[in-house]
């Protein structure tokens, strides 16, 4: 089964899922813990990590069900076609926001341009490019995954 990405109502995306779950169909939304401040007070909040967007594994025959759903707008087209995200990839997303894991990240010294693969983390076994470097934070562009990240030195 594929997964595929549901455009959702701004702020609907663990209402969504929610549903979802309820109706037997398989989804992830990521979430993230962020500190928000109101006049009074800080708190502790969950926010998606992606806005508008839940993840469904279902088959695509199956496709329709999540219009069941308040909440859900579309899927999220590529080329024509529905999204497909690779099993791969939401695998990572849910290793790089598990707390359990306790990520350690050992830096050595590298150079701009050093081609490095990452041995430990959530991001183990990807090539990455080294593209700054400073007192505090490396940024590495992680190719094959098209993104770029921000490692802060402790």
């Amino acid at each position: 089964m594929n997964w595929y990405v549901v455009y959702t109502k701004p702020k609907w995306e663990k209402k969504v899922a929610e549903q979802l779950r309820d109706k037997g169909v398989e989804c992830y939304c990521p979430l993230i813990t962020q500190v928000r401040q109101w006049s009074d007070r800080k708190k502790k909040v969950e926010v998606p990590l992606f806005n508008s967007y839940v993840f469904v594994q279902l088959p695509d025959s199956e496709r329709n069900a999540v219009f069941q759903s308040v909440g859900v707008v579309r899927y999220l087209f590529w080329l024509g076609k529905p999204a497909i995200v690779r099993d791969e990839e939401i695998n990572i997303i849910k290793k790089w926001l598990d707390p359990s894991k306790g990520n350690d990240i050992s830096v050595l010294s590298f150079q701009i341009g050093d081609s490095i693969q990452l041995d430990s983390g959530p991001f183990s076994n990807q090539k990455a490019i080294v593209q700054e470097v400073t007192n505090t934070h490396y940024v590495l562009v992680l190719e094959s995954l098209g993104c770029v990240l921000k490692m802060k030195l402790k």
